[in-house]
């Protein structure tokens, strides 16, 4: 369910007479929206027949699904009925010294039969099957890449409609190159060249000893309060704004405002739930609701600190009648030197599919790293995945620590062995590891000289070079609460990246998703962009891209396994023939490949 391809899409919309464009915005979209409510390729099709059929003659535009979702996905009831437990099987209990051998599942496919009473069907393989797992509700902050629940249907039902699932060993077409920035042909072969490692600000260092959580309410509450004000000040001096006011006094003129955008209600926002905060020092911390129909253009998400132009005649409610654009910081001022020519891999976890231990998509990386012998390797966690099946059953006989130390000990070998330089990122999703953010680096002993821990997130320099990096998937969080109205704007996926760089922070949600705990004490140091990065780093579970964003290289590698098969990586060649300032836009080539 949470690898949905064009092909399923094209195939049930044709049982209806529908044709869908492959690889288009709505194909993309119609996977994005999938992963969202956890639905399979069935699933979002007959909803959107039912939708169709209430509104006559609507045709299946990009435009058209935000109103499918709005009015149809997001009401679906959370709980669905049960369906009947599959036949318990003896766990499998995995060794240490074995984790990389691969699992025997050859009766998995025969076992769903005989849950169904029928013992003696045959596994037709050249049919389609849809899967109807027996968990519970569909939750809706949860990533793409876990087995969860999907609304019951006759066709999920059926076990004659059904084939066997799709297994990392089963996966074809490792190697190939799924998007080429900006093209094609680049020279991928090794390097000479000498790297150096360090954090850009030695101050924003999060040691090991970080004792987080034991913020006080009101210290939280200053440090929100903070934020807003300083934002405001920038705000105020980029557009040459005379004066802010408070957002719920009455006035019969135009006034200029800016505060956070919350929801007045606990469900998701909406344009007729908006509210504006603002500080306490120009609005005692007031909120009031705010009317967007006077706007030519909004993209808004809950925590986002933005500046008003409107009136507010009554006190009850601010109708906006323009945006103020956001302040993006400056690139690094430091120059890339000339001649440089540096060979890069980033992949992001988990490195195992969802129901084995077995590593197989990380060994498949380490053989891939021996053949092109980069000059950088990223590994951003999770590296031992709380999400994981077989570790949320307990089917283990060691720790977790040994589990980690394991992968860590083999990526290791293989890049020393390389001389690659090696910097792992931790994710709050690491089982092991403090489940925090801002999050301390992993603690690794007797740690070798190439391999550098850093905190997530943060900011480093390789040559001069600065990277931002965050293993957390903003973007996926970003995308179920943002509300937008642009007018001929296609790119999604670069709006959300371009939130975070104009809110200058790696997580700029307010409240976040269940299950990231934030720290904010810590968030206001070490939580927030020091520059507009060079390049910046966000690994996410939505679709793998590589984009320019105000002279910035967005790079999501997407994952390196994707549930029960495997995903994908980015490579990236940062050439320098002189010395750049600013941007480097133009010195880099990269490519997201398949493991």
């Amino acid at each position: 369910m949470s690898n949905i391809t064009d092909d399923d899409l094209i195939e049930e919309f044709d049982t209806f007479g529908i044709e869908l464009e492959e690889d288009g915005d709505v194909s993309n979209r119609l996977k994005e929206l999938c992963a969202l409510h956890r639905l399979t390729a069935t699933d979002i099709v007959n909803e959107w027949i039912a939708f169709s059929q209430t509104k006559k003659g609507i045709q299946l535009i990009a435009e058209n699904l935000e109103a499918f979702d709005r009015e149809k996905l997001s009401k679906r009831l959370s709980k669905t009925p049960k369906t009947p437990q599959l036949k318990k099987q003896k766990p499998t209990v995995y060794d240490i010294n074995t984790i990389h051998k691969s699992l025997n599942d050859d009766d998995e496919a025969q076992e769903l039969y005989n849950a169904y009473g029928t013992p003696n069907a045959k596994v037709n393989t050249a049919k389609k099957r849809r899967h109807t797992p027996d968990s519970g509700s569909v939750k809706r902050l949860t990533g793409v890449d876990r087995i969860s629940a999907v609304p019951f249907s006759p066709a999920s039902f059926s076990p004659t409609s059904t084939t066997p699932s799709r297994k990392y060993t089963d996966h074809k077409n490792s190697g190939e190159v799924l998007v080429s920035f900006p093209v094609d042909n680049v020279p991928w072969q090794r390097s000479e060249q000498e790297c150096i490692v360090g954090l850009y600000d030695e101050s924003q260092s999060i040691t090991a000893n970080f004792r987080y959580m034991f913020q006080k309410l009101t210290d939280k509450a200053h440090v929100l309060n903070d934020m807003i004000e300083e934002m405001a000040s920038q705000l105020q001096q980029y557009n040459k704004i005379e004066e802010l006011s408070h957002v719920a006094l009455p006035t019969q003129e135009t006034v200029n405002v800016c505060g956070r955008i919350c929801c007045d209600s606990i469900g998701k926002l909406n344009n007729k739930s908006v509210l504006l905060e603002g500080s306490r020092e120009t609005s005692a911390g007031k909120c009031i609701p705010v009317d967007l129909t006077s706007l030519s253009e909004y993209s808004l998400f809950p925590g986002q600190i933005i500046a008003l132009e409107g009136l507010n005649s009554s006190g009850q409610k601010f109708v906006a009648q323009k945006k103020f654009q956001n302040v993006r910081l400056p690139l690094p001022v430091a120059k890339v030197e000339g001649g440089q020519h540096i060979n890069i891999v980033v992949a992001a976890g988990p490195f195992t599919t969802s129901d084995t231990l077995d590593y197989e998509p990380l060994a498949d990386l380490l053989k891939l790293l021996q053949k092109d012998q980069p000059n950088i390797l990223f590994i951003l966690g999770p590296i031992v995945d709380a999400r994981n099946t077989e570790i949320e059953k307990g089917n283990v006989n060691f720790t977790y620590e040994e589990l980690f130390k394991k992968q860590i000990d083999d990526i290791s070998d293989v890049t020393e062995r390389i001389n690659c330089q090696v910097v792992i990122i931790p994710s709050y999703r690491d089982v092991h590891h403090d489940s925090v953010y801002p999050q301390p680096p992993y603690i690794v002993d007797q740690l070798k000289s190439h391999v550098h821990l850093m905190s997530d997130p943060c900011t480093l320099t390789i040559n001069n070079i600065v990277f931002g990096v965050t293993s957390s998937d903003i973007l996926f969080h970003i995308g179920q609460e943002e509300i937008s109205f642009i007018p001929g704007s296609k790119d999604r996926l670069a709006r959300l990246a371009k939130h975070l760089l104009l809110q200058q922070s790696f997580y700029p949600l307010y409240p976040p998703v269940k299950g990231i705990n934030i720290d904010y004490d810590q968030l206001e140091t070490f939580g927030k962009m020091l520059v507009t990065p060079h390049i910046l780093l966000v690994p996410s579970d939505l679709k793998y891209f590589i984009k320019d964003i105000d002279g910035c290289c967005v790079v999501n590698p997407g994952r390196l396994a994707k549930g029960h098969i495997g995903g994908t990586y980015s490579r990236m060649v940062i050439k320098t023939d002189s010395a750049v300032s600013g941007s480097i836009i133009k010195s880099i080539c990269a490519q997201v490949v398949r493991i």
